[in-house]
């Protein structure tokens, strides 16, 4: 007959003198478990005391800051590629709206093209439905999010076809006045 080993229970603890017996360590809820049990207690004198809490006045209410103007205008399904459109969205953020105009009058990027016409809306909005004047506003916000894809697929040798991702985007400006930005 051979002797089988007893599988070690990681929760069995073998006490000093006793080689069959074996005693189990009791485990220990952990901190912040059901209503403070496993908690060890305070010390005497020890326990941090909370002030007491005063009460409120009535006539102290703050009035709430009011939210900066932003005037919004948007351009969905462009044909320029989001990634392309980023390069040109981020050179334009922060800058006053004359800045940035000057910037995509002169750039290069196809993107500018379009970037340019939707600040150019952005600001006929601050005219027209806020009241604002144009030229003392800032781009607070630019943002290019990618639209849908147009999928397309070009002929190859061996009767092979490759695709073709005609990529889209979804732009969106925020002008804000130059105060508030």
């Amino acid at each position: 007959m051979a002797l089988e080993k007893k599988q070690r229970d990681p929760n069995v603890k073998k006490e000093a003198g006793k080689k069959d017996e074996p005693t189990r360590i009791k485990k220990t809820k952990k901190d912040g478990d059901k209503k403070g049990e496993g908690k060890t207690p305070a010390k005497k004198g020890t326990a941090k005391t909370s002030p007491k809490k005063q009460p409120k006045k009535e006539g102290a209410k703050k009035a709430p800051k009011p939210a900066p103007i932003m005037v919004r205008a948007s351009s969905r399904y462009v044909r320029v590629a989001p990634r392309k459109a980023r390069l040109v969205a981020d050179q334009v953020r922060g800058l006053q709206i004359d800045r940035a105009r000057a910037l995509l009058q002169f750039s290069p990027r196809n993107a500018a093209q379009d970037i340019g016409k939707l600040i150019e809306s952005a600001a006929a909005n601050a005219e027209n439905n806020h009241d604002l004047v144009a030229d003392e506003m800032r781009v607070a916000e630019i943002t290019v999010d990618e639209g849908p894809t147009l999928r397309r697929f070009r002929p190859r040798a061996l009767g092979r076809a490759t695709p073709i991702n005609k990529r889209t985007s979804h732009i969106a400006v925020a002008l804000s006045p130059e105060g508030d930005f």
